[in-house]
């Protein structure tokens, strides 16, 4: 399998991109994971990894999204973002995940992704305003990857992002992409209407043939102005995802990605170990993205080290989910985290004024920590993967 992926990646991808890949993300990675963890054991817990909302603006309102969309926006300032990422490769960090909104629509993501050729950035995109030109400018800047989502085929596709035409425009993004031999990603939040569409070998064969070299599972979250909760997966649907990825990882060549099991198949949360937490377009530090509450903000960018160091709320937050769970409390207990925010007096950074109420309805949802049922890895790659760089990259716990 990975063997056939090398192979792969050395015929369809830009030379100078793997290398980019290798160093700013591989290599760098894990000595990002290696500094998080010495960090630890001084008592400072500064993200191995950062996810950042750049903007606020969406041209698509998808089912289950948390953000609170805007049709215009200028987003976060963006010396406010250089100054975000530059103090945290001071502390030995050069992995961003951009995310939105949707970041395409951010007028400076471009700029600021040259502006660090030292990092690497994961950009979240919809893929449906990915043209050739960006894509074109993405292979010159080498330093980039778009992760492109895809919530289901054609009908459920429309369905779930509140638009229509919607896979046709994404798999045009995906398309040019491949033309400009970018390493591509593809993301789905697994779901009840679209689980029998994307877990299976056929969807897995199909990003073969369309130059995906990643594809990153994650499990829907029923949060924000849309919660469709009737698409919360069940407990047999996860104990499947979980078995299905396992196996194929054996035999694909394409790497398969989630967020939410080590090595040895056991459940965690990437915000309760600290390794990673978000910044929302303005600027407002949280926990996790879907989990829309905060006591601090970065401000101008400069001091987001001490800032992480001396947040009580973040210590307090890892400490308490990490006592009640290590699956995701906003599934499992939001009941409990609740109780938590509140008694940290946090405030909505939804810009809704809307998150208490909305997450005081939730109801519980199965989560991936189902004990008794914990699924090893069977690859060798996976497992060394996942226990010295946390494969998931920390994005979403």
């Amino acid at each position: 399998m990975i063997f056939s992926l090398g192979k792969r990646m050395f015929k369809e991808v830009d030379r100078r991109l793997l290398w980019k890949f290798a160093y700013n993300l591989g290599w760098k990675g894990m000595v990002a994971v290696s500094r998080y963890k010495r960090r630890l054991k001084k008592g400072e817990p500064f993200p191995a990894f950062m996810m950042i909302s750049v903007t606020d603006c969406c041209n698509l309102k998808c089912q289950g999204c948390w953000v609170t969309v805007k049709s215009k926006s200028d987003g976060m300032p963006v010396d406010t973002l250089n100054n975000i990422i530059k103090a945290a490769k001071r502390k030995g960090s050069y992995y961003f995940g951009l995310l939105g909104g949707e970041p395409l629509m951010y007028p400076h993501l471009l700029d600021t992704i040259e502006a660090h050729p030292d990092c690497y950035f994961q950009l979240f995109t919809n893929g449906t305003l990915l043209t050739d030109a960006i894509a074109r400018r993405m292979r010159q800047l080498g330093n980039v990857t778009p992760l492109i989502s895809v919530e289901g085929l054609k009908e459920v596709s429309d369905v779930r992002r509140g638009a229509r035409e919607v896979y046709g425009r994404t798999m045009a993004g995906i398309e040019a992409s491949k033309k400009n031999r970018l390493i591509t990603g593809v993301a789905a939040s697994i779901c009840k209407s679209n689980f029998k569409d994307l877990v299976n070998e056929e969807f897995v064969n199909r990003c073969v043939q369309k130059g995906i070299h990643y594809l990153w599972f994650y499990i829907y979250r029923p949060v924000g102005a849309r919660p469709t909760p009737e698409l919360a997966l069940s407990e047999e649907e996860i104990l499947y995802l979980r078995r299905f990825m396992v196996d194929i990882r054996t035999t694909t060549p394409l790497i398969i990605i989630d967020t939410y099991w080590d090595e040895n198949g056991k459940a965690l949360c990437p915000g309760a170990i600290g390794l990673s937490h978000h910044i929302n377009p303005a600027g407002d530090i949280e926990f996790c993205p879907p989990i829309q509450f905060a006591c601090e903000n970065v401000g101008n960018g400069e001091n987001i080290q001490a800032i992480f160091e001396n947040s009580h709320f973040l210590k307090e937050m890892r400490s308490r989910i990490a006592d009640r769970t290590p699956g995701c409390i906003l599934l499992e207990d939001p009941d409990y985290l609740y109780q938590v925010v509140e008694d940290l007096k946090a405030y909505d950074s939804s810009k809704r004024d809307t998150a208490y109420v909305e997450l005081k309805r939730m109801t519980v949802c199965p989560g991936h920590h189902i004990p008794s049922n914990e699924i090893p890895e069977k690859s060798w790659f996976y497992k060394f993967a996942k226990k010295n760089a946390f494969f998931g990259l920390g994005a979403y716990g």
